[in-house]
Formats: C-alpha cells, structure tokens, sequence
C-alpha cells in the first residue's frame, strides 16, 4: 500500500492540446511588429510597440501564455508565430504609418502566405490558428463610402480565403472572432448617434457576411464573439471594474507608442476600456484572452463529465469481478460494499474530485459455478481546475454477474446499466466578475466486463499466476444549453464515449491463514481514440459546433491492487487499495472495503 500511494503522488505532467499558437491579423492582434522600428529610432523604446496601454499584452499573448506557446511578433527583422501587423488590411497591402519609404504592411492574406511559405506549403494539424481582421477594411469604408460594398466584399472573401488556405494546408482548428462593435469606441462616440450607428451597423454587416461566407463554405471554425462581448462589457463597464468606457486612456493619437506616463492617469490602462479611440487597453485585453481561453476550454471540460463516468464504471466493474476471492461455497450468499474513487487529471490543473459509492448484491452459487445481480449507487463532488467551476455526477447502477471458479483457473463476467445525473457549474474569469453558467444534463453507461485467471502454487499457501480481463464502456451525455445566456454561454450536442480498456498480469495471494493479503499489478491499454470535443456559442448560433482537441488521457498505464482478506465480525471481508500510476495526464485511487455472508 505504502508503494501504491508514494506512485499515486507522483506529479502528472501538464500538456498543451497545442503544438503552437500562429496568429495573422491587423493592430487588435499585433505584439510588436513596428518595435524594431521604433528602437532603431529611440533605443528607449523597447517597452512599446503594441497598439494598447504599453507595456501591457495584446489578447493573443494571453492566449499563448496560457497554453505555453509563442506569441512574439514576426516581421521587420523577428520570427515569432505572431504575423499581425498594425494597420494591416485583409487584402490590401498598405503604406507604413511610420514613414512611407519603408515596406509596406502586409495584409492578412500575405502574413498567411509568408507562413505557408516558410513551413512548406503545409499548416501544422496539431496548431491553433487565429485569423482576425477587416477593421481596417471597415475603416477604409468610412473615407470612402459610395465604395462600402466592394471593400467589404472584397475583404470578406479574402478572409474565406485565407481560412480556407489554411484548411486546405492541412488546418484543424483556425480561430475566427467577428469584428468588435466598433460603435462603442471613443472614435465613434466623438463623431455622435450617427457615427455611432454607423460603426455599429458596419460591424455587424461585415460580420454577418463573413461568417455566411464561411458556412457556405462548408469551412468549420472557432467562433469568438468580440461584437457582443464588448456590448455587455460597456454596458456594465464599473463592473468589470472601469471608470471609463467612452474616453481614450492615452494622451496621444495612436497607443502605439503609449505607456503610463503618457497616459490620463497612472492606472487607466486597467481602468479605461480603450487606450485610443479604437484600441482596447491592457484590463480589456486581458478579458480577451480570458474570453477566447474560456471558448477552448469549455468543450474540453465536458469530457470530463464522461471520463469521469467511465473510471467510476471501471471502478465499479472490478469491485464487482473482486468480491470473490476464490472458488465460492455452494448456496445463497449476499455482499455489499463501499467505495470511495478519487480522481485527478492533469495534477488537478483540470479537475479533481472524490466518488463515494455503495454496492449490494445476491449470488447463487453451486460445483463452482456463480451467477447473481447487483445495485450500487454514487456520487462524485469534483472541481474543474484553476476556479473554472465544479460538477456533480450521481449514477445508479443495476446489474448481472456470472462466473467460474475452478481449482486453479477462474472467469467472470457481468453486464450493467448505469443511469446518470449531473449539475454542472462553468466559471468564465473576466477581469473582476466571474460569470457562471450552469446545466443539468443526464446521461448513461452501459458497462460489459470480462475477467479470468489462473494460479500456480499450492492450496492453503501462496498462490500466483497471470491475469487478463476486458472493460468496456459506452457512457452517453445529452445535449443541452448553459444559463445565463450571453457572449460567454455554450451549447453542447449530445455526447458518445465508448473505452474499451484491455488488461494483463499478474496477481499473488496467500490462503489459509485470519488475515490473507494479495497483490495484483496489471498494464491496462485503452483501445478507443481521444476523440474532439464540441460546443456551439448562443449568440451565435448560425456558426455551428465548433471543433477543439479532446482529453488525451494516456493509453497505457499500470494499476497496481493490494488489500487482504479477512474475518471481521462474523463477515468475510476484503480491504484494499487500488491505484493507477505510469500516467503523464491522469491518476485514479480506490479505496474499497465489502463485506459477504450466507443466507
């Protein structure tokens, strides 16, 4: 027991579902494509060159931090993963802001060319992909009106574009948030209702054809809706802890070169939702990137919701083939036992939680032969990691169980259904508020479990052999839609995991004596891929589901058992331990205790 525990703390290493973050865009985006510039000016510099309250990240550094990948800035002498380029258009490559005589700025669609290029034509499958602009497009619109139709045409189908270069590379998971309502900047407060209306409307046309576009398209991606999210900040923006949602928090034109002394107060860039008239500053970025954070992650979490299932059934599964230690006395018996399971993935980083559990059965047994049926009941308190929120599983199980026990080999199998319940909170982090979205899905796991053996040794002594056995699982999640509906509530579809985990090896035990301990360590393989995870955002529901890598549990791992039996107040009872270890992402601990007599 000692070893199994001292394995059970054994930390799990955490792994980004990301080989890398690449982002293309324009100034929302851009973590520093201008700074060499401005250092070969100014030496001092070297603190400013994104479009917010510097030194302050932009969204995407957030992101890229969060999952441990790069966000540096690529272009004008740099080889980040960060294409963005302040200015840039979609289409359009456009004069350096600044100085004329220097390249121009590329626009998205040659930022995504010159990554194609410089990877071989092909985009990594395993990358997260971000591609955001057309403000510039729409800014282009406003000096030149009677031309609205073909600048935006001609940007949004370059966007598609560029989503489906990257598809067509071999792209999996591309990032597409829509425009922000760009009515609400301080730019468009100061020219009035109509500028206002006007930035409005123009931010919502050039989003809805965008995203229609891409539909028709048949091109899948992750929504992120800026539009809404920036309504909703702005309307309850002393909330979210601003004084100011209608000013610029620096003092200049641009917030390029922005940074605390130059702004209006010592602390505006966590106080004022703008840096410029159209820039968000560092608070409204952070919020960004916890947003977008927040849409990868929320699909990801339920999968938890069905692995935790599916350990519980496993669980449950060898509790049952368990409670027979050796060849069965002829007649009617009963046993019951508890079970508390403690599961823990990622180090706790994603979620960890302790599953109480009774069983209760009847066999009948006769020259070796068992068969009987079983009930159980459990109930699972956990916490998804990092204050994302929590859930609770409840199952209701009923079953069959059937074996054969000879004088040296032994097989059971059984069959059961679970019924299951589950009350599940998701936090969303921005800035100072937490949202919280909750949903009552229900669901099931229809288990089926083959175990067998056979034993070298001598009868009241030690006894050993090899173990083999099969668990099989097919845990079913509805579908259903979170509360609180708004930019940061989700949809799910419904959900299908099958595991079919294989086992093989070897058990020892010693009989005859008040207390016989035994010891069984098996390598489990689970045959059943990861498969992607899925949600659909409410406030836009015309995109679809969108797709993110799933769990990667590990495939292989060890399960080491040890207890004793025993005679305890007239009972014949076994206690034990059983814990999975080998794992880089994932470890379970039972603790079991039953209980068996005769009628």
């Amino acid at each position: 027991m000692a070893l199994a525990i001292a394995l059970a703390a054994v930390p799990a290493m955490a792994q980004s579902p990301y080989s890398k973050t690449v982002f293309f865009g324009d100034s929302l985006t851009d973590s520093g494509y201008f700074r060499p510039i401005l250092v070969k000016a100014d030496p001092n510099a070297s603190l400013v060159g994104r479009f917010t309250t510097n030194p302050g990240w932009v969204w995407a550094e957030h992101l890229a931090d969060h999952y441990g990948t790069n966000a540096s800035a690529n272009g004008n002498g740099q080889t980040g993963d960060n294409y963005a380029a302040g200015g840039a258009r979609v289409g359009v490559d456009v004069d350096n802001p600044l100085n004329p005589l220097l390249p121009k700025v590329p626009s998205m669609k040659a930022q995504t060319a010159a990554y194609l290029a410089a990877n071989g034509g092909e985009a990594d499958a395993n990358a997260l992909y971000t591609v955001w602009g057309g403000a510039n497009d729409l800014f282009a619109v406003q000096k030149a009106p009677a031309q609205a139709a073909a600048i935006i045409g001609a940007a949004v189908t370059d966007q598609i574009g560029i989503v489906g270069s990257l598809k067509g590379a071999g792209a999996q998971y591309v990032i597409v948030p829509n425009l922000p309502d760009i009515g609400l900047t301080p730019a468009s407060v100061a020219g009035g209702p109509l500028a206002m209306a006007q930035g409005t409307a123009l931010a919502k046309s050039y989003n809805d054809a965008l995203f229609g576009g891409l539909k028709q398209a048949g091109l899948q991606v992750i929504p992120v809706d800026t539009f809404h999210l920036l309504q909703e900040i702005v309307a309850d923006y002393r909330s979210y802890g601003f004084v100011n949602a209608t000013q610029p928090a620096c003092l200049g034109a641009s917030s390029l070169t922005c940074t605390p002394p130059t702004s209006v107060a010592p602390n505006a860039a966590n106080t004022y939702v703008f840096a410029d008239g159209v820039h968000p500053s560092t608070a409204t970025h952070a919020m960004l990137g916890q947003y977008a954070i927040s849409l990868l992650e929320a699909p990801r979490f339920q999968q938890v919701l069905s692995h935790s299932a599916q350990t519980v059934g496993r669980a449950r599964a060898d509790q049952v083939s368990g409670h027979l230690g050796a060849r069965p006395v002829d007649g009617m018996g009963w046993w019951g036992g508890v079970r508390g399971d403690m599961q823990r993935y990622d180090h706790a980083d994603l979620y960890d939680g302790m599953a109480p559990a009774g069983l209760f059965g009847i066999d009948w047994a006769r020259d070796g032969v068992v068969v009987g049926g079983f009930a159980g009941y459990g109930r699972m308190d956990a916490d998804f990691g990092n204050s994302n929120g929590d859930f609770t599983q409840t199952d209701t199980s009923l079953g069959l169980f059937a074996g054969w026990y000879g004088e040296r080999a032994w097989v059971n199998g059984q069959v059961s259904y679970s019924w299951l319940g589950y009350d599940v909170t998701r936090n969303v982090q921005l800035g100072p508020v937490t949202r919280k979205h909750t949903g009552s899905p229900d669901g099931s796991n229809l288990t089926a479990a083959l175990n067998a053996g056979y034993e070298f040794g001598q009868e009241g002594g030690f006894r050993h052999g090899p173990v083999a056995g099969v668990v099989w699982q097919q845990v079913k999640l509805d579908g259903y839609t979170e509360s609180n509906a708004s930019a940061t509530a989700l949809g799910y579809e419904d959900q299908d995991a099958d595991s079919t985990v294989g086992r093989l090896g070897w058990q020892a035990r010693f009989e005859g004596g008040a207390v016989q301990p035994y010891a069984q360590l098996t390598w489990d393989h689970e045959f059943e891929d990861a498969a992607q995870a899925g949600a659909w955002l409410q406030t836009m529901t015309d995109v679809g589901v969108y797709k993110v890598p799933g769990l990667a549990f590990d495939r292989n791992y060890a399960t080491a058992v040890m207890g004793a039996r025993m005679n305890l107040w007239g009972l014949n009872s076994n206690i034990g331990l059983s814990t999975t270890t080998a794992q880089k992402s994932a470890r379970d601990v039972t603790l079991f205790a039953s209980f068996s007599g005769s009628f």
